[in-house]
Order: C-alpha cells, then sequence, then structure tokens
C-alpha cells in the first residue's frame, strides 16, 4: 500500500508562511450557548472525534530552507477547556475575546481548542477555536458535523519526527527536484501577473506627517487589540422574502448587507462603491487541504442596494464566470510560495487591508449536527474571524474591516460583523448600532449580540 503523500497544498504552505512572516493570523471561532445544562459525556465525544478529523494534525517544517512542508497526526489537546467560574450574560463577549485571544499554532501546537464556561443564569458557552491554516470555513463546518454524528477520519499523517534528519534530506531533496520545472513556469506567470498590476506595486513614499505621528505614538505599538464583533440574528423566512422582494438571493442579499456595513462605517471605494472579495469553496469529496478555496471580486453600490439587489446578483454571477481565468493566472504562481521572502509577504498583507475590501463568506446551509456540539441543538450558534493585532498594526494599516462569516442554522440567519477603526476605538456598542442601522435599511428585524 502505497504511502500516503502529506505534503502541504501550495496554498496551505502560504497560509503558513505567511503567518510567520506577519506574525499572526486570523483563526475561526465557533460558538453556541445553551441555556440548559451541557451533556459533558457528549462534549467529550464531540472533542475526541474532532481530533480524529481534519483539526487532528499539525505543520512539520522542512528541513531545506525552500521545501515543503508536511502534514503531521496530532490529536490535541487532550480534554475540553473547564473554566469552573460561572459567568454572567454580560461577560460572554469578553471570554469569548480572551479564547479568540490565547494562543493557537499550526506548527507547534495546539492548533485547535474547545472550551466551556458555565452562565450564572444556567446553561453554558461552549466555542471552538481554530488555525486557519489547518482549516478554512466550509473544512471546518465538515469537521464540526462529522464529530458531531460520529465520523472520524483515517488521515494516516505519520507522528511528529518520524523521519531521521538522512530521511528527511532524501525526501525532501527530491520533492524539490520534482517541483522545479513547475517553479520556471511559475516564474513567468508571476512576471506576467506582476506586469498586469504593477500600478498596484509601486512604491508611495510616505509623508512627513504620517512618519511624525508613528512616532510620537510609538510608545502605543505593544497595546494588543481584539477586533470587536457583533452576531445579527435574523429568521431565515423574513430574510428569504426581503431578498425575493429586492430580486436577489439570499446570498446577494448578504453582500448587500455587507454594502450598508460598509457604507455606514465609511469602508468605501472609489466612487463611493463597496468592494467585496467572495470566497468560493473548491473542496472535493475526500479533500484533506487545509485551505481548499479561491475567491472572486466584485463591487456594489451601497445607495442602491436596499431597493434592488439584482445588480448585486448580477456582478456576483459575471465574477463566478470569470473566476476561471483569474484562477488559472493566481495558481500559477503559487508553485513560487516557498521562495516567497518575509519582506514580500508583509507588502502584499499592507497592500491587501489598505484596499479597503470587505471579504464576504457565506458557508450556506449547516447540517443541523453542527449546531449539536453535546448531542442536542444549541440555543444560539454564531461563527467569526477573530485575530490578536496590535494598535500600530491598526494604524499601519489604516484600520481592519474582518470578512463577514455568514450562514444559516436552526431556522436563523447568522452575520458575524469584526471591524476596528485604525485608532483603535471602534466599540462593541457602536458596531451593534451599525448592524441594528443596517438591518432597518432593509426593513428586517432581527436581534444584535
Amino acid at each position: 500500500m502505497a504511502a500516503v503523500d502529506n505534503t502541504l497544498d501550495y496554498m496551505d504552505q502560504a497560509s503558513f508562511l505567511g503567518l510567520r512572516a506577519l506574525g499572526h493570523a486570523p483563526v475561526i471561532q465557533w460558538t453556541w450557548i445553551y441555556h440548559r445544562d451541557v451533556d459533558l459525556d457528549g462534549l467529550r465525544r464531540f472533542h475526541h472525534n474532532l481530533g480524529r478529523g481534519l483539526l487532528g494534525r499539525r505543520i512539520e517544517r522542512s528541513v531545506l530552507p525552500f521545501g515543503r512542508h508536511r502534514w503531521i497526526t496530532c490529536r490535541e489537546p487532550a480534554d475540553i477547556a473547564l473554566a469552573p467560574e460561572p459567568m454572567s450574560g454580560d461577560d460572554v463577549q469578553a471570554w469569548l475575546d480572551e479564547q479568540a485571544g490565547m494562543p493557537i499554532d499550526p506548527e507547534h501546537g495546539p492548533a485547535w481548542r474547545l472550551a466551556l464556561r458555565p452562565l450564572i443564569s444556567g446553561g453554558a458557552v461552549v466555542t471552538l477555536v481554530a488555525s486557519h491554516t489547518v482549516v478554512d470555513g466550509v473544512g471546518l463546518v465538515i469537521a464540526v458535523t462529522e464529530a458531531a454524528t460520529g465520523i472520524t477520519r483515517d488521515l494516516d499523517y505519520p507522528a511528529a519526527a518520524s523521519r531521521t534528519k538522512s530521511q528527511a534530506l532524501r525526501e525532501d531533496s527530491r520533492a524539490l527536484v520534482r517541483d522545479v520545472p513547475g517553479m520556471a513556469k511559475s516564474l513567468m506567470a508571476a512576471a506576467r501577473l506582476a506586469r498586469k498590476n504593477r500600478a498596484e506595486f509601486v512604491p508611495k513614499k510616505p509623508q512627513t506627517a504620517a512618519v511624525k505621528t508613528e512616532a510620537a505614538v510609538g510608545a502605543e505599538s505593544a497595546r494588543t487589540v481584539i477586533i470587536p464583533a457583533v452576531t445579527v440574528h435574523v429568521e431565515i423566512g423574513q430574510w428569504d422574502e426581503c431578498a425575493a422582494r429586492l430580486g436577489g438571493t439570499p446570498n446577494s442579499l448578504s453582500l448587500g448587507f455587507a454594502a450598508r456595513l460598509g457604507h455606514r462605517l465609511g469602508w468605501l471605494g472609489d466612487g463611493g462603491l463597496v468592494t467585496f472579495s467572495v470566497p468560493v469553496n473548491e473542496r472535493l469529496p475526500d479533500d484533506n487541504r487545509g485551505n481548499a478555496l479561491s475567491a472572486v471580486t466584485l463591487s456594489a453600490d451601497p445607495r442602491i442596494v436596499t431597493s434592488d439587489l439584482t445588480g448585486v446578483r448580477s456582478a456576483l454571477k459575471t465574477a463566478l464566470t470569470d473566476l476561471a481565468e483569474t484562477r488559472n493566472e493566481l495558481l500559477a504562481a503559487l508553485p513560487l510560495t516557498p521562495l516567497i521572502p518575509r519582506s514580500a509577504a508583509q507588502r502584499v498583507e499592507g497592500l491587501v487591508l489598505k484596499s479597503r475590501v470587505i471579504g464576504s463568506s457565506h458557508v450556506g446551509d449547516l447540517d443541523p449536527a453542527a449546531n449539536r456540539p453535546d448531542g442536542t441543538d444549541a440555543d444560539s450558534f454564531s461563527a467569526r474571524m477573530a485575530e490578536c493585532i496590535t494598535s500600530d498594526h491598526l494604524r499601519r494599516v489604516g484600520g481592519i474591516f474582518f470578512p463577514l462569516v455568514a450562514g444559516r442554522v436552526h431556522g436563523q440567519v447568522w452575520i458575524c460583523i469584526g471591524f476596528c477603526n485604525a485608532d483603535g476605538t471602534t466599540t462593541r456598542e457602536q458596531l451593534t448600532e451599525v448592524a441594528h442601522g443596517a438591518l432597518a435599511d432593509f426593513g428586517l428585524s432581527g436581534t444584535v449580540e
């Protein structure tokens, strides 16, 4: 029987190298709230199964400086992180932020963590935090659904340090030789892509005033910021009726809602338009990649979406139709991933964040099992992207608008919104007000947590 190929896909290696170059990376956080006691035996079964699915692994580096890294088996953490002290409902978000900010590392571990804390009023909050390098949004949907239904995967990856140094050198050297022809083709593809987008990579001379501002507030750069987030819940029937009334679909209404949030928060591009980056799932059956996705970009006028979604619907359809060409351009350069210097990764991050694009990730209808970590339905569910960054980083990129994460489960549409201005002063109360305003723009009623 042939050994399983545990070499990282180029997209996963790019995600890992980006984490090491930048010193930070987003995590995915799922949260379930129970208004009654949680079945701890059921939750422990769920935890056990998570470690035997797509989350049950981490990354082992190649022994070569520019080699391809590999997946290894890792069942950690050993148990659920149980907080014995009950908390009030007002403290839930602070605790979730604390959990999101605890170390998660796809190389050194843990690459994920499941935690529970009881509520004073009864019930408990359960939260799962996972490295985005190890699993993307759809991958986590699969991992959670499988774990909740008792399904485990035999990934058959080797244990950590299972190769001798000489064996690792031989295997990684052979792999590098096999990759060289692809790298040569990628160099030409990357050159074409660079010429096509040359204007975006022309260095701009920083203004003196900006330099002085950086120096003046340099002492504050060590302050850690968790991007404030709120979650909107709307009844599915109401959401779908609104989408149909405006000539759209449930997905295009999510984009329209994001456009109104961008308008209210001043996150706008040229001509007052809002630009979106929409992930496109490319995960195949039995696909073990961490990140199996591509993305499309489109724009919308936030002044129109509240009365007509046909433009957004049409733009999304066109972008998906054109994806083949743009996808091939980007994928052609991926074999160069192991050679990308750290400075280039930092530069690209700055360009992406300063472009004021809003990510909008819609995972669709979740399997009901995804809302049953202890085997029974949770009363409330939400998911978000989270990340610990410094106030200095916020200033340099001009603020952060995290990708909206949306989906449908337990009779509700949920949308998580994460945003912070460049000063790091945005509050959850302000985001709540903005979210309620965006709901009112569409004549929708819902809750904002």
